[in-house]
């Protein structure tokens, strides 16, 4: 009995929340066909302490799924960019959902929704560190 009417509210929940995902899916997809790749190249340095935050904020901004990283990480890759600033890109586009955050804020509520972005954001700083430290050490 209670998980029939914990499946009725959950299906109701997600019912109301469809045309936030659907929006937010065509606003990600035309983000990621209108800023050309070029782009990302002219916007990184090859500075160990800068290319992570610009990354991760450019990241932010123009969110993503994990399965298209892979591609985009290797596009990336060739046009010059360093593999710091693709990381830290690359795992804030998928935690940090600028572009989500409305949607985010009025499924999960606004404060806890903050809350995650920014927690992700910094940590895709920190992921992306480490990441190549580690790279370098091995």
């Amino acid at each position: 009995m209670r998980i029939s009417l914990a499946f009725k509210k959950s299906a109701k929940s997600l019912w109301k929340a469809t045309p936030l995902i659907i929006g937010t899916v065509l606003l990600v997809s035309l983000i990621a066909t209108a800023v050309p790749k070029k782009f990302f190249s002219h916007m990184f340095t090859g500075n160990f302490l800068l290319d992570p935050l610009i990354g991760s904020l450019i990241g932010s901004v123009s969110a993503g799924n994990p399965i298209t990283c892979y591609i985009i990480g290797g596009e990336l890759l060739k046009h010059g960019i360093t593999l710091l600033a693709v990381t830290s890109f690359l795992v804030a586009w998928v935690t940090v959902g600028i572009v989500q955050l409305p949607a985010e804020s009025a499924i999960l509520g606004k404060k806890f929704a903050i809350f995650r972005n920014l927690i992700a954001f910094f940590l895709s700083i920190i992921v992306a560190l480490f990441t190549i430290i580690l790279l370098e050490a091995i």
